[in-house]
């Protein structure tokens, strides 16, 4: 599963909130947080687009030996380019992707805005930041869109977990 968005629009929350409803399945799962991810193995990267569609094609890497193993990988990163979700969605296999486009409006997530980066960039303390002087490609055809501005998690959590059973990417616990 993988969660694009802008920052701000609920990816890492939705991530984690998915990931819970999966482990109450008894459904292994792994979430693999773009900013967390970018601490670790992608330090040595900018945020120029080629090392922006560097860092997507390392997550996806990692997602793809995550699902290799049996797991469900929960990607939630900005991956801001079309071009490079597509590449993500080549490796690791058409059949086990699902595109999720976390959409929330621009302001909405300005005014969520944790970490300050909005504001920072704004002020022209960040260069190149998405949504603000570099670009947001948002999905032509995503597999799901999750209106995070007005629904709560538990509707977006509903939302995955029915379109992850459809494509039979998880079954669900037989009910008893």
């Amino acid at each position: 599963m993988w969660l694009t968005g802008l920052s701000g629009s609920g990816k890492s929350t939705t991530a984690r909130a998915v990931a819970a409803e999966l482990e109450s399945w008894s459904q292994p799962v792994k979430v693999l947080d773009g900013d967390e991810l970018r601490a670790r193995i992608s330090h040595d990267l900018g945020f120029s687009k080629r090392d922006r569609d560097t860092h997507v094609l390392r997550v996806a890497a990692l997602a793809k030996d995550v699902v290799d193993h049996g797991a469900v990988a929960v990607c939630a990163l900005v991956s801001p380019y079309r071009e490079a979700r597509q590449r993500a969605r080549d490796l690791i296999c058409s059949e086990r992707f699902l595109e999720v486009f976390v959409d929330a409006p621009i302001a909405v997530c300005e005014a969520r805005d944790p970490k300050g980066l909005y504001a920072r960039a704004r002020r022209g303390e960040l260069r190149a930041f998405t949504g603000v002087d570099d670009p947001y490609e948002p999905p032509l055809f995503p597999d799901l869109v999750l209106a995070t501005a007005s629904w709560p998690v538990h509707e977006s959590v509903r939302a995955v977990m029915d379109a992850l059973t459809a494509r039979r990417i998880i079954v669900p616990p037989e009910s008893t």
